[in-house]
């Protein structure tokens, strides 16, 4: 998955940062615009990002992000436009499939940092100017006192399981169209259990039983903690499908299930781990 990074090691422990203070030139700057990320592909295809030396002539502000093994990352703020030659912005689709996959990693985790900065400049509570906190990553209003830290969304998983077969669906909205298997988020005042309950219920109309957890996965493109769990259907295995989210679903056999060609999300592995017999039963 995108986050197995072994043997390298990611480090997010939070680092103050010290007023008008620069990064050592070698040290890695992510720089976004919305949804898009300033990279380069270097000669063997492998995804790179600027360093802080690229910007030396440039009017930039740098926020520690984390650190991966000893080299660290920035989120650069570009004041004036500049864009260092050879860089491109290119779409978060590529951190599916670009190599080398820590790099990816890098790249869609400092994205989901970098909308959360952008989205705490103003206190929500009373509009003041948010501060940036010297001690954790937080931030907290001057005015009012309101403190906010980065929010992750949890979800689940499903691979419900009926007579040696493994419920798969395809989403009806967006761009992915793979199969995949049910998933959703948590509820205020829900556990993850319940969760699983719930949704297999409203996206299917089905009852299932024995849960069994499988696995964790952080998935930085939607800012959320994914568990992933294998269950068997309860009683009737007809489907009644939730439209607006699926466009189609059904019970598959193992040698249905399409191969993992990006490995990167969980729901792949655990069809995968479906397909070889391997999943917890």
């Amino acid at each position: 998955m995108i986050q197995d990074i072994s043997p390298k090691i990611f480090h997010n422990e939070f680092h103050d940062e010290q007023p008008n203070t620069v990064p050592h030139a070698e040290e890695r700057v992510l720089v976004y615009d919305g949804s898009l990320t300033l990279v380069r592909y270097d000669g063997d295809g492998h995804l790179t990002y600027p360093t802080v030396a690229d910007f030396r002539d440039a009017d930039i502000g740098y926020t520690y992000l984390f650190s991966i093994d000893d080299k660290a990352y920035f989120l650069g703020e570009v004041r004036d436009g500049f864009i260092p030659e050879g860089f491109s912005f290119q779409p978060m689709k590529i951190f599916r499939t670009a190599e080398p996959m820590v790099r990816s990693f890098a790249g869609v985790t400092g994205h989901s940092l970098y909308e959360w900065y952008g989205a705490h400049v103003y206190c929500g509570r009373c509009g003041g100017k948010m501060e940036k906190d010297h001690k954790e990553r937080m931030v907290r209003c001057p005015k009012c006192g309101l403190t906010v830290y980065p929010r992750i969304s949890p979800g689940v998983i499903v691979g419900v399981i009926n007579n040696g077969r493994i419920l798969m669906s395809k989403y009806a909205g967006g761009s992915y169209r793979r199969y995949a298997l049910i998933a959703g988020f948590t509820e205020i005042g829900e556990s993850v259990e319940e969760t699983v309950h719930r949704e297999v219920m409203e996206e299917v109309g089905i009852r299932v039983k024995n849960l069994r957890f499988y696995k964790s996965q952080p998935w930085p493109f939607s800012n959320s903690l994914l568990m992933g769990f294998f269950c068997d259907l309860d009683g009737d295995s007809r489907l009644t499908l939730q439209e607006d989210e699926l466009s189609e679903a059904g019970w598959f056999g193992p040698e249905d299930v399409p191969d993992d060609i990006e490995h990167i999300a969980l729901t792949s592995e655990m069809m995968t781990v479906f397909k070889n017999g391997t999943y917890p039963r």
